[in-house]
């Protein structure tokens, strides 16, 4: 399914990877990290990429489990989507859209999206990135509520470990309780309940999965009487989180938070960053879940992360609200609609649509990966498996009777992810959880390749665990 770009290795093999470490040390901040412990480190060096594999400078081969960071979803070295941003380049490289003019990738790629997403969507703001669209919908909810006169419906409620992006809007909108503790976050005007976790939150209370969702969904009716209903803008949350553990909510959530903001009128936004473009097996996450958002944000996979673009789909609601205002909505990027990341864009999505990427996850590999992550649920160290479409999670337990967890300062779902990275997987680490994603054009045989390298990184945590004294 994929057509490999040819690439230099000049700029590769110019310095050697101890020469790219010490230069990333000196001069790269990276994100989400400690920047001494990766000096002394020295960080992976990645070179090339192919299909659902990447290569580091040592000539690692290494299968990409997380696609890149969720986003690479019709897989490395698609040649289309090179020569969409060689060709855009070449005619326009960059116009802006402030100044009453759009270009004609914009225009087309706003149809497109229309095309594929629920028919309330007709309209689209861009942005380029997540965290930017999910500033957007503050600000555009709130307006939204500014032009119906009811201008003291301002509060946006969210969830606890849910994920939003680290903007200061984004960050303060998701319920990381490591991102609140630097930077004066969350901002005014954001309320967080809990997370839809039945294994850490329900099993211990011995309620089924379809019980707890009934249960976790009413904490959203809570929080709304709590605040005042007459002053909830907006409630937003992930068809299925992701950078908080791959968590999969009972199927009675998703109806159940519908039904609660229809009653009490808030609008409904779904954080599509992750699940959007055929990761859960519909192109977007709701549908999946069978929400009616009235906003949903997206990035990520709608250009397979080739270069970086982001947005929000406005449903009618919203969207005839701000046309029909009669005035500007003060709010805006200089890449709006940037020309070349949205010719990319259009060619990815047209990728999508020919190789059936959609229904392949639906159909063919999202089932065949749930068959084969259930047989995890044997290993000594696994609470419970999770997928939905093409995002997996595995539960790392001390005890499996009870679902006890290991302490949390022994980090044992690093100590997994140094092994996945040490035998050729990147397999990510959410606390003791251990998540993946990988390229939605991943074939059966290599959900094999996968299982293959996961049952032997589980194998090596147990007797690595086993050794220090952590598991009996």
């Amino acid at each position: 399914m994929t057509t490999t770009v040819q690439t230099s290795p000049a700029r590769a093999s110019a310095r050697s990877t101890r020469e790219w470490q010490a230069a990333d040390a000196a001069h790269f901040l990276h994100p989400f990290t400690d920047h001494g412990a990766l000096a002394k480190k020295g960080a992976r060096i990645v070179t090339r990429a192919e299909n659902i594999y990447i290569w580091d400078s040592e000539g690692h081969k290494i299968l990409d489990a997380m696609s890149g960071l969720w986003c690479v979803n019709t897989g490395y070295g698609q040649q289309s989507l090179v020569d969409a941003a060689a060709r855009q380049m070449q005619e326009l490289p960059f116009y802006n859209a402030f100044f009453q003019t759009s270009t004609p990738p914009a225009i087309e790629l706003a149809e497109l999206l229309a095309q594929v997403s629920p028919p309330q969507f007709k309209h689209v703001f861009f942005t380029s990135s997540g965290s930017e669209g999910n500033d957007t919908v503050v600000r555009m909810v709130r307006r939204y509520w500014d032009l119906q006169g009811q201008p003291e419906r301002h509060v946006i409620i969210g969830r606890r470990n849910g994920y939003h992006g680290s903007t200061m809007a984004g960050a303060s909108l998701g319920g990381m309780s490591g991102m609140h503790a630097q930077g004066g976050l969350p901002i005014p005007g954001i309320v967080h309940i809990e997370q839809p976790h039945w294994y850490l939150h329900g099993r211990p209370a011995g309620q089924s999965r379809d019980e707890f969702g009934i249960t976790a969904a009413r904490w959203l009716e809570e929080a709304i009487l709590a605040v005042g209903p007459s002053k909830v803008a907006a409630f937003i949350g992930e068809p299925v989180q992701g950078a908080g553990g791959v968590i999969v909510p009972p199927s009675t959530y998703w109806p159940e938070i519908q039904r609660i903001c229809d009653k009490y009128g808030i609008l409904l936004v779904s954080d599509e960053v992750i699940c959007g473009f055929g990761r859960t097996g519909q192109w977007f996450g709701g549908e999946t879940m069978g929400t009616r958002p009235d906003l949903m944000t997206f990035a990520k996979g709608v250009t397979s992360g080739y270069v970086p673009l982001g947005g929000v789909l406005v449903g009618e609601r919203v969207a005839n609200a701000l046309i029909e205002a009669g005035t500007d909505f003060e709010h805006g990027f200089t890449y709006s609609g940037h020309p070349v990341a949205c010719a990319v864009a259009l060619a990815n999505i047209r990728l999508i649509q020919r190789l059936n990427l959609v229904e392949h996850v639906r159909q063919d590999v999202g089932p065949y990966l749930a068959e084969r992550f259930a047989e995890l649920s044997a290993h000594p160290l696994v609470g419970e498996t999770q997928t939905c479409g093409l995002m997996g999670a595995v539960q790392l337990v001390k005890d499996k009777a009870s679902g006890a967890p290991f302490a949390s300062e022994l980090s044992v779902g690093m100590v997994c992810r140094g092994h996945c990275f040490g035998n050729g997987l990147i397999m990510r680490a959410v606390g003791d959880r251990m998540i993946i994603a990988p390229p939605l054009v991943i074939s059966r045989g290599q959900i094999d390749e996968l299982m293959q390298l996961i049952k032997r990184c589980l194998d090596l945590t147990l007797d690595d665990l086993r050794q220090r004294g952590w598991f009996q």
